[in-house]
């Protein structure tokens, strides 16, 4: 499955905003996923190479993380985001 990136329903948002908030100040690093993670982005911009590609997403983002992914982030606006690690 390919990182997802797109706006939220209604649903999701709510569904979103009773989950735990991660931020982070720009900076490089590298991650690999050992569950899937749903994300919605409240603010700042990012861009995460993985497979070959570049995936960018910013505020308003709902973004979801394969299950298995390494990839590098490059956050280049600081974030804030609300999250969820699936099994």
């Amino acid at each position: 499955m390919p990182v997802i990136i797109r706006k939220p329903s209604d649903f999701e948002r709510a569904e979103a905003a009773s989950w735990p908030i991660w931020t982070c100040e720009p900076s490089v690093f590298e991650w690999g996923y050992s569950s899937t993670e749903r994300c919605l982005l409240l603010e700042g911009e990012a861009v995460v190479e993985a497979r070959g590609r570049e995936f960018s997403f910013g505020a308003g983002d709902y973004v979801v993380f394969p299950k298995g992914l390494a990839c590098r982030w490059r956050v280049t606006k600081a974030i804030r985001k609300h999250y969820r690690f699936e099994e």
